[in-house]
């Protein structure tokens, strides 16, 4: 894939000697990059050389395994919709960041990975971790290359900086052999960072999405992770109040439309979806998570028809049944589409009482959220977590989902108050992810809160990182749903068979007393009454706390698709 026409913004230097690394960093700077994620490794020693002596240095976050790294990288793009950096050795460190960078292609999460390679005059002769990266990391990335000289280091990170940015966007992959990495060269003519140009929607693309809608007695929208990840919120949230058109929101689509807006009815989902005569879907692949693209047919209701708006047009569905589809810059999308329904306003029926019959759904639905939300139940039923935990955060607060079942009840309950606050394993289903993510959103949102919800299997994955948040002073609060399960295998496995195995963990395990030592601070809840004042001891800390909620493993989420 290729990026869209690039216009220069910023120069390198000019005449500027150095090794490859020096040319690395000076390109990943002219994008933007503040802070590089990695785990040491010798084969990479010139970037960090580069990092620590540039005239303002680049930040150096060191964590204990390499999927923490890449993972934080990629929840840089997200949260501030510039492409991140991680930095792993040769061999095993890259094949160790071969899943995240899985979940940025599915998510589409900006992130250039540059690792490093076994020499180029030794290559074929079995020096240490020798492995030909590129073929292993292309199925998953938007490009994947490795530099031939020194000279070609500095224009190859800009390059894999452009691409990974532009839309759609997604991972990119560089390594460079050692030898070449610790050359010297200097560069001369050279200019980086280079931002893609805004391509624009088809005017006839946008007339008959526009005459779709005039003509809709039921429609909704439906916003995903690119509406953010595009910069089109505001566009979204104007087409929204200015239409009257009911809205949904999935990945970091949450929050575009604040929670409690009388046009949000993410919470009538299901008749929202099942009665709609029509669903425009914006940002957001029609993948499981959306019934594959089709929509309507609930009592009685006829199929509805689909549109799809993406943001660029290989995101456009082929599989699913379109009645139009638009792709470009989506605030554009959101702008023109908007213009042009008001030209045929006079004759469009009026969605309010279609917006009214959900807004009761959405009001019926919170009314019995609020039982389970407030549950005395003994063990705890996992939804008390967040009875307890929303009405402490505030509207600035990232949240951070790393897990099956119990994220899918911060999902079920959890509306943001703004966009670019809520991150969740996305498409890819891929755990391990939250610690990673919170390093990032600590770095890129210093006065914010930032919460990560583990389930307990999650939580094994990663939490030898509290490790990095202690060294480094990212204070973070993390909660564990902890059912000593893996939930959402368990009651699959039992309905399918009548019984489980490999699905039960430790019973009790004592995660805060892992935070803890490791330089932390938690504690470990029983009693539902305690949650709210262990929560309140998290936040107020300073460190990295960890609260350990014990809950009902039989308290499952009410799940309509398993994603198969």
């Amino acid at each position: 894939m290729t990026a869209e026409t690039p216009t220069a913004t910023d120069a390198g230097p000019e005449g500027r000697e150095g090794h490859g690394g020096d040319h690395a960093v000076d390109a990943a700077r002219a994008h933007g990059v503040e802070t590089m994620f990695t785990l040491s490794g010798a084969h990479v020693f010139p970037l960090y050389d580069a990092a620590v002596k540039a005239e303002s240095p680049m930040r150096i976050v060191d964590v204990r395994h390499e999927p923490s790294a890449v993972f934080a990288a990629e929840a840089t793009g997200k949260l501030t919709r510039t492409p991140g950096l991680a930095v792993l050795t040769a061999g095993p460190g890259v094949t160790n960041g071969v899943s995240p960078i899985a979940q940025a292609h599915f998510a589409g999460s900006p992130l250039v990975t540059i690792g490093g390679r076994a020499a180029t005059h030794t290559w074929g002769m079995g020096s240490l971790q020798e492995l030909d990266h590129p073929p292993i990391v292309s199925t998953v990335s938007k490009w994947a290359d490795t530099a031939p000289t020194v000279d070609a280091v500095g224009p190859m990170v800009d390059q894999a900086f452009a691409l990974a940015g532009s839309s759609h966007r997604g991972p990119t992959f560089l390594d460079v052999p050692m030898d070449q990495l610790f050359s010297r060269t200097t560069m001369t003519g050279t200019t980086y960072g280079a931002r893609p140009e805004a391509l624009e929607p088809d005017g006839d693309q946008v007339a008959a999405v526009a005459r779709l809608l005039a003509g809709a007695q039921r429609p909704v929208l439906v916003l995903g992770t690119d509406v953010w990840a595009d910069g089109a919120e505001q566009a979204a949230l104007r087409f929204v109040d200015e239409t009257g058109i009911p809205a949904i929101a999935n990945g970091m689509g949450r929050g575009v439309v604040p929670g409690g807006h009388p046009l949000l009815v993410t919470k009538a989902r299901s008749q929202a979806l099942g009665k709609a005569d029509l669903v425009v879907v914006v940002g957001t692949p029609l993948d499981f998570r959306l019934g594959y693209g089709v929509f309507g047919g609930k009592d009685g209701a006829t199929p509805a028809q689909v549109v799809h708006v993406a943001d660029s047009p290989g995101q456009v569905s082929t599989r699913a049944n379109l009645a139009a589809s638009l792709a470009g810059d989506l605030t554009s999308c959101f702008d023109q589409v908007l213009q042009a329904l008001q030209a045929t306003s006079g004759s469009r029926p009026s969605w309010a009482p279609w917006a009214q019959q959900l807004r009761e759904a959405v009001a019926a639905a919170t009314d019995r959220d609020q039982a389970l939300l407030t549950a005395e139940a003994d063990p705890i039923h996992p939804a008390r977590i967040y009875g307890e935990l929303i009405p402490r955060l505030a509207d600035d607060a990232v949240v951070i989902g790393d897990g099956g079942d119990f994220v899918s009840f911060a999902g079920k309950f959890l509306d943001p108050a703004r966009p670019g606050c809520w991150l969740d394993p996305g498409p890819y289903g891929c755990l391990g992810a939250g610690l990673g993510a919170a390093m990032a959103a600590r770095i890129a949102r210093p006065d914010s809160q930032v919460v990560v919800l583990f389930g307990d299997g999650a939580a094994g994955m990663s939490l030898i990182d509290v490790d990095t948040l202690v060294r480094h002073n990212l204070p973070v609060v993390m909660v564990v749903g902890n059912n000593s399960a893996w939930g959402l295998e368990k009651a699959p496995m039992q309905f399918l068979y009548g019984y489980d195995v490999a699905a039960d963990l430790a019973p009790n395990t004592r995660y805060d007393q892992i935070v803890t030592a490791l330089g932390g601070g938690g504690e470990t809840v029983t009693d539902p009454k305690e949650i709210g004042p262990a929560l309140d001891r998290a936040f107020a800390s300073g460190i990295p706390y960890l609260v350990n909620v014990m809950t009902d493993v039989d308290a499952q989420y009410p799940r309509s698709t398993t994603g198969v």
